[in-house]
């Protein structure tokens, strides 16, 4: 099992910024791929960001490509970011960090954290 936490959500005014924060623990956080997905009230949840077990790949929903920005420690702090800036209200969702052994392969995912950009 591996244990998902995120942290970091709150309220932003439009063309504000974020970092989400996803602490892991359970496993050996550097075999996991990570993901962030979101949901807003009323819709599916979608994909976000990806980024590979090393950190060497990430890769994005075109809608939030080249504003959001994905990464990872893999050493002391075993957590997985999410950089968000020029936030649109459009972002407001519960954002839900995810691990898999593969990409697009996830098993695990953590309670969300709220996210909420007003206009």
């Amino acid at each position: 099992q591996v244990q998902l936490v995120e942290s970091g959500g709150g309220l932003v005014q439009a063309g504000g910024s974020l970092r989400l924060s996803c602490a892991a623990s359970g496993r050996t956080f550097s075999n996991y791929a990570m993901a962030w997905f979101r949901q807003a009230p009323g819709k599916e949840r979608e994909f976000v960001a990806t980024i590979t077990s090393s950190g060497g790949s990430t890769y994005y929903a075109d809608s939030v490509k080249g504003r959001f920005t994905i990464s990872r420690d893999n050493n002391a702090k075993n957590t997985v970011y999410l950089q968000m800036n020029s936030l649109k209200p459009e972002d407001s969702a519960v954002y839900y960090c995810a691990a898999g052994l593969a990409l697009y392969k996830y098993a695990f995912w953590g309670q969300g954290t709220q996210v909420t950009v007003s206009s």
